[in-house]
């Protein structure tokens, strides 16, 4: 067991974790923060992408005792004073989404990309996205979200 102490979405939290808790796993049945989806365990799916002291992660692949010290935030964190995040907007006005499994992570992952890359193209916005992986979009709606969002932010 490891007490590690981190921020999560703004807030100050100490826990003493099993030194093999996935920070997926910490986030959803230690924090109650469920809108970090698990889709896969093996890194594929992008579903549990979260960011870790601003970077996108998939949650999945890292210790929660090895991000000790680090800023969290995930996709209940991204709503400001009960608005939502421009590309949460986004993705609800353009129909960034169907089932929404994997609409978490898509939205952490282009928030990212947007951080980094305020004017993509379509094709690099595919590129980044090409670790997360939906099912049911075509990813159209996903792209025209990511560039709407990006006038916005």
């Amino acid at each position: 067991m490891k007490k590690i102490k981190i921020e999560v979405n703004g807030t100050s939290v100490e826990k003493e974790v099993p030194d093999n808790t996935l920070l997926s796993t910490f986030l959803r049945e230690h924090l109650n923060l469920t809108g970090t989806h698990i889709g896969c365990d093996t890194s594929q799916c992008g579903a549990c992408v979260v960011h870790v002291n601003g970077n996108s992660l998939k949650s999945c692949t890292a210790l929660a005792a090895d991000i000790e010290g680090s800023k969290v935030v995930t996709i209940e964190g991204l709503a400001l004073n009960g608005k939502m995040h421009p590309m949460q907007e986004a993705f609800k006005k353009l129909h960034g989404l169907q089932c929404g499994f994997c609409t978490p992570g898509m939205v952490m992952s282009a928030i990212d990309l947007l951080q980094k890359n305020k004017n993509p193209s379509d094709t690099e916005i595919r590129d980044w996205l090409e670790g997360n992986i939906c099912r049911c979009t075509g990813y159209q709606n996903i792209v025209a979200a990511v560039k709407e969002a990006s006038t916005k932010m």
